[in-house]
């Protein structure tokens, strides 16, 4: 099965870090439909095809992705939307 695993380093505070990672999961929700379960600092989330989580550390933000085969061709639009919007929110690596 496909994956996608980005980590992110920041030097926001943690309510910060956890608004942003919010704001990931909105995107992803919107982008994707993505449905968005918080559980602490660790947002899961799902769809046919499609499931993972991000975790919100102190200094790192942590995003796993798991694709169906049939998600396979789209792993690289995935995959560069959540990058740009990691950066975006939690700046460049």
């Amino acid at each position: 099965m496909p994956t996608i695993t980005i980590q992110r380093r920041h030097k926001l505070d943690h309510k910060r870090a956890k608004a942003a990672a919010q704001k990931v999961a909105k995107d992803l929700h919107k982008r994707f439909d993505l449905e968005c379960t918080w559980d602490g600092d660790n947002v899961s989330f799902r769809r046919p095809g499609v499931s993972g989580e991000m975790r919100v550390h102190k200094s790192d933000v942590e995003l796993n992705v798991q694709l169906s085969f049939l998600m396979t061709p789209l792993k690289g639009p995935i995959e560069h939307a959540i990058r740009g919007e990691l950066d975006k929110l939690f700046g460049d690596a």
